[in-house]
């Protein structure tokens, strides 16, 4: 009986510093019984793996078939064991796992988040590539003119301003796409962190279309926002950042007002199916999207008509950067495009319950 109270004790013990050690740490700490159901869990292990941890097996929890072979040699070898494991997700995610068994029976594992470092790698790696490509062809443009303007060769003041102005045309391009870049740069560095701010989402999405609205009349275009809720929903909050969601539907509604046809219609649809999310879709007329390039819409630089894209100002990074932000918001974007020439992009956000929704100011 006191062998059994003595290891309660020890169990109890575990458990208290496990714990408190968990406090301390910014990584992933679980602590499992011998046959490896998690017992308890440290804040940053719910922020990595989310809620409902405790209870399941490590195996769940770290679905590799090398965990099980870790974790078996671990308990019958004392041996510390250590693995790179990626989980299933729209966001990329990658960690350095640690098991270690303690002597009274208890399994640590220690989930280190490597992502970080692994997107800053990928990111300097895909900026060098991209840049030089990008750049070359209005670097080149530039220099053929400056060469030009140097050497005398231009006869008259009107073949001058013209050249100066393609210049300066091929200038804002450069700048377009160096900060296209930067915001693409670092949005993929933080894409793993979920936000944790509170964003008005409608809010953020009436002044996107109000700060558009003037550049939508230029070329006869409306936008329209319809809301499909029912009568008397609350106001929609999420977790995020407004600037981020903010660049998410200035994208979609100037992609829209660029590439739609003049004097045809623009609108932003919201629906809600579920109490912790909503739809919010952006329509508009133009040119129908072949089937082959939608599922590439959203990679870096791709560009269905790039002459067009050009001649508009487009960098090929708008659709990249909006995947990015939305994946960060643990959200979903898709695109249909039908042959009557509707091209609509759906957003899909997780939304704070009603009843734990902020009171309105």
């Amino acid at each position: 009986m006191r062998s059994d109270e003595r290891i309660r004790d020890e169990s109890a013990l575990t458990l208290e510093y496990a714990s408190e050690v968990g406090r301390l740490l910014d990584d992933g700490l679980l602590l499992a019984n011998g046959e490896g159901m998690i017992l308890t869990v440290n804040s940053a292990a719910v922020r990595l793996l989310g809620e409902n941890v405790v209870g399941k097996n490590i195996t769940e929890v770290v679905e590799r078939d090398e965990a099980t072979e870790k974790l078996t040699r671990s308990a019958n070898d004392d041996i510390d064991q250590e693995f790179i494991f990626q989980p299933k997700s729209a966001v990329r995610l990658e960690f350095k796992v640690r098991i270690k068994e303690l002597a009274n029976g208890f399994i640590l594992v220690l989930l280190m988040d490597m992502t970080l470092q692994r997107n800053l790698e990928k990111v300097r790696r895909d900026f060098v590539a991209n840049v030089s490509h990008e750049l070359r062809s209005p670097l080149t443009s530039l220099a053929g003119f400056i060469e030009t303007i140097l050497d005398n060769n231009i006869q008259d003041q009107e073949t001058l301003l013209r050249f100066l102005k393609i210049m300066d045309e091929e200038a804002k391009r450069m700048s377009r796409l160096i900060d296209d870049l930067l915001s693409l740069s670092r949005v993929e560095v933080d894409e793993h962190i979920v936000p944790s701010e509170t964003v008005p989402l409608m809010e953020v999405v009436r002044s996107v279309i109000h700060s558009l609205d003037d550049r939508a009349r230029r070329r006869e275009m409306q936008i329209d926002l319809v809301d499909d809720r029912s009568p008397g929903s609350p106001n929609i909050f999420m977790y995020g950042y407004a600037d981020e969601i903010n660049e998410v539907f200035h994208n979609l509604l100037e992609n829209a007002i660029k590439y739609g046809t003049e004097a045809s219609p623009i609108t932003v649809h919201v629906a809600n199916q579920r109490d912790d999310q909503v739809i919010i879709s952006v329509s508009n007329f133009g040119d129908q999207i072949a089937e082959k390039h939608l599922p590439r819409l959203t990679e870096r630089f791709y560009r269905v008509d790039k002459a067009r894209s050009r001649q508009i100002g487009g960098t090929g990074l708008g659709l990249a950067i909006v995947k990015h932000i939305v994946n960060r918001h643990r959200g979903i974007l898709s695109v249909k495009s039908r042959p009557e020439g509707k091209t609509t992009f759906t957003v899909e956000l997780p939304i704070i319950d009603a009843s734990e929704q902020p009171s309105a100011p």
